[in-house]
C-alpha cells in the first residue's frame, strides 16, 4: 500500500516539475545565458586588463631606458603617452617619471606637474606625498625656501610616509638660515625614529655635527 503512495507521489512531483518547467523555462534560459555571458566577458576583460598592464610596463622599462641613455626628449614623449593611454597604476607612474625627466631641463615645469599630482586625490596619498616631497627638493634648489618648507612641514608628521626625508630638508633648511635650534630639532627627529632609513640617519648624524659646531660653548 505504501508503494502505491509513493508511485502517486512521485508522479505528482513529476508533474508539478514540468508544469514548473513549462511556465518558467524561458526566464530559467536566460538567467543562465546570462551567467555564461557574464562569467566569458569577465575572463575576457581580465584578460585583456593583463594584457594592456604587460604592454604598459614594458612601454615604461623602454622610457625609462632612453632617459638614463640621455635620449630625455623621447623618454618624455613615450611617458606622456602612457600617462595618456595606460592603466591607472601605470598612468600615475608615468607622470611620476615624466615630472622626473623634465626636472633635468625645466625645473619650473617640473614643479608645476608635481603640484598636480599633489592636488590629484584620485592617484592616492602615498603618490601624493610624493609628488609633494619632489617638488620641495626642487623648490629648495630654486630658491623657493619658504614654499618648500611648508610643505616639507605637512610631511614630517609623526605617520608621515616620508617624513624621514622632510624632516632632514627640514633641517638642512634650517642650518641654512643660521637657525641651529630648528635644524638640531629636526636632525634629531631623523637620528631618534627607529624607523629611519640608515642613510637618512646618518646624514642627519652628520649634520647634527655641523649643529654643535655652530651652538655657542657651554659656560
Amino acid at each position: 500500500m505504501s508503494d502505491i503512495f509513493r508511485e502517486v507521489d512521485e508522479e505528482v512531483r513529476r508533474d508539478k516539475a514540468e508544469e514548473f518547467w513549462k511556465k518558467h523555462q524561458t526566464h530559467i534560459l536566460i538567467v543562465a545565458a546570462l551567467i555564461v555571458l557574464a562569467t566569458a566577458g569577465y575572463r575576457f576583460w581580465d584578460d585583456q586588463r593583463l594584457k594592456a598592464a604587460q604592454a604598459a610596463g614594458a612601454q615604461f622599462e623602454q622610457a625609462l631606458e632612453q632617459d638614463h641613455s640621455g635620449k630625455g626628449a623621447e623618454a618624455g614623449a613615450a611617458l606622456a603617452k602612457i600617462a595618456a593611454e595606460a592603466p591607472a597604476g601605470y598612468k600615475t607612474l608615468a607622470r611620476l617619471a615624466q615630472a622626473a625627466v623634465m626636472s633635468k631641463s625645466d625645473a619650473k615645469g617640473a614643479i608645476a606637474a608635481y603640484d598636480a599630482l599633489a592636488q590629484d586625490a584620485s592617484i592616492g596619498v602615498l603618490f601624493q606625498d610624493a609628488a609633494r616631497l619632489r617638488a620641495s627638493l626642487l623648490r629648495i634648489d630654486a630658491g623657493e625656501t619658504d614654499k618648500a618648507k611648508a610643505a616639507l612641514e605637512t610631511l614630517a608628521v609623526p605617520a608621515g610616509a616620508y617624513r624621514h626625508t622632510a624632516r632632514e630638508m627640514l633641517g638642512v633648511i634650517a642650518l641654512n638660515a643660521g637657525d641651529i635650534e630648528g635644524a638640531g630639532k629636526w636632525l634629531d627627529m631623523v637620528v631618534s625614529d627607529a624607523e629611519a632609513p640608515s642613510a637618512v640617519r646618518a646624514n642627519a648624524q652628520a649634520l647634527l655635527g655641523v649643529v654643535a659646531s655652530g651652538k655657542p660653548a657651554a659656560k
